[in-house]
């Protein structure tokens, strides 16, 4: 398992980009995920990326029904996730819930980027929602 991103919550991604400019990130990709409600930005330090370095991903909620406009209102703009890749995303996530871990998805879904991504709950990791991915 390894860090894949850091995802953060913004109202607006067009304004967040340019202060991650600052810090010499690019955007990599950019998706819209009408099912979950999203807008992505993924930034990297370059425009192809760079595979050893964790990338940050900038989620703009689409509506106000979004579960991302929903955690912008309670919390505000900041950290939403921490993203773990892993090899067989059904493997892991069976193993987890066999030792008592809270999931939110116990079969994967479709991610932006990724073929397959499910989420942990936040209690399960003392308030830090956690994403597996599997590419």
């Amino acid at each position: 398992m390894k860090l894949d991103h850091i995802g953060i919550a913004v109202r607006s991604i067009e304004d967040r980009i340019k202060i991650w400019a600052s810090f010499g990130l690019k955007v990599e990709k950019f998706a819209k995920v009408d099912y979950r409600k999203v807008k992505v930005a993924v930034l990297s330090e370059g425009s192809c990326g760079d595979a050893g370095s964790v990338k940050i991903e900038l989620i703009e909620p689409i509506g106000e029904d979004s579960p991302i406009a929903k955690f912008l209102e309670k919390k505000g703009e900041g950290l939403h996730h921490l993203c773990f890749e892993v090899k067989d995303i059904e493997k892991v996530l069976t193993e987890l819930k066999s030792k008592g871990i809270k999931l939110i998805d116990e079969v994967p879904s479709k991610g932006a980027f990724t073929k397959k991504v499910a989420f942990l709950h936040p209690s399960a990791v003392h308030g830090v929602l956690i994403e597996l991915c599997e590419k």
